[in-house]
C-alpha cells in the first residue's frame, strides 16, 4: 500500500507522462524529417516504459519491472537498427 503523499505524485506523474505521450505522437505524426519520427519512437517507447514502471510501483510488484527492462532493450535495439538502416541503408554486413 502506497502512503498517500506517494499516490498523489505517482497520480501526477501519470498526468504528466500522458502529456508527454500525446506530444510525442505529435511528432511522430508531423515530423518533417525521418530522423525526427526515429527520435519520436525512441521517446515514446522511454515514456511507455515509464508507464510500465508506475504501474509496477502502484502495485508492488517487481514483474513489471523486468517487462519494462525487455522493452528497453527492445526499443534500443529498434533505434540502432533504424539508425544504421538510414545512414547505410543496410542493417547486417
Amino acid at each position: 500500500m502506497l502512503s498517500p503523499i506517494i499516490a498523489t505524485a505517482v497520480t501526477i506523474t501519470y498526468a504528466l507522462l500522458g502529456l508527454a505521450i500525446l506530444l510525442t505522437l505529435w511528432r511522430l505524426w508531423k515530423g518533417p524529417a525521418t530522423v525526427d519520427r526515429v527520435l519520436a519512437l525512441d521517446t515514446l517507447g522511454i515514456n511507455i516504459i515509464a508507464v510500465i514502471l508506475l504501474i509496477g510501483l502502484a502495485l508492488g510488484t517487481r514483474l513489471y519491472l523486468e517487462a519494462a527492462l525487455i522493452l528497453a532493450m527492445a526499443g534500443f535495439i529498434g533505434t540502432v537498427a533504424l539508425g544504421k538502416y538510414l545512414l547505410g541503408g543496410d542493417i547486417i554486413e
